[in-house]
C-alpha cells in the first residue's frame, strides 16, 4: 500500500465506520493495521469489540469522550490526550511497523485545538512515511484536505435521532 491520505469529514453519520471499513478491508489482505482514537473512550464499542478477534489490526483510544468547552476545568486534561495521541500517532508512522493508520477523530481534535493543525500536516507530510492515512472527524479545514489525496464529506439528510430514536446497539455503537 503506497502512503496515500484520505479524509472522512462532514456532519454526517459514516465518518469512523468508513475508516473502519477500510481496516476490514486491509486486514482481509494482512495487513498491519492501526487506529488511533484521538477523542473516544468507550471501550465497548461494536467495531472495538470486532477488531480484537483480528491479529493484524490494533485500536489504541487515548481521548477522554466528549470535549468540553475551553474554560472548563477538564479541558487540559483533553488537550494533553490528545498530544499524547498524536505523539503516539508520529511514533507509529516513523517505525514503519503499519501499512495503514487511522487517526480516528483528529479533524474534530484539531478543530477544537486539541491539536495543532501544523503538527498533523508535518505527521502527514514525514518523508519515511511508507503507512496510508485516514483521518476523520468534522470540521477538516481546507489546508488539511489540501494534503490529501481523496477527501469524502458525509452529508446528513436526516437523522434518526431527531426523530427520537435512541442510539441503537450495532447501528450507532
Amino acid at each position: 500500500m503506497s502512503a496515500r491520505t484520505l479524509i472522512f469529514t462532514g456532519e454526517g453519520k459514516g465518518k469512523t465506520t468508513a475508516a473502519f471499513g477500510m481496516v476490514l478491508r486491509a486486514a482481509g489482505h494482512r495487513q498491519r493495521v492501526l487506529v488511533v482514537q484521538f477523542l473516544k473512550s468507550n471501550a465497548a464499542t461494536g467495531e472495538l469489540r470486532a477488531c480484537a478477534y483480528l491479529p493484524n489490526v490494533e485500536v489504541v483510544q487515548i481521548g477522554c469522550g466528549f470535549v468540553p468547552a475551553p474554560e472548563h476545568p477538564a479541558f487540559a486534561a483533553h488537550q494533553s490526550k490528545a498530544g499524547e495521541a498524536l505523539a503516539f500517532a508520529r511514533r507509529a508512522v516513523a517505525n514503519g511497523n503499519y501499512d495503514l493508520i487511522v487517526l480516528d477523530e483528529i479533524c474534530g481534535a484539531i478543530a477544537r485545538e486539541l491539536v495543532d493543525e501544523e503538527s498533523v500536516i508535518a505527521l502527514l507530510s514525514m518523508p519515511e512515511r511508507k503507512a496510508c492515512l485516514v483521518l476523520t472527524g468534522r470540521h477538516a479545514s481546507k489546508m488539511l484536505m489540501d494534503h490529501a489525496d481523496t477527501v469524502t464529506e458525509m452529508k446528513c439528510v436526516c437523522h434518526g435521532y431527531t426523530r427520537g430514536i435512541a442510539a441503537q446497539e450495532g447501528v450507532e455503537f
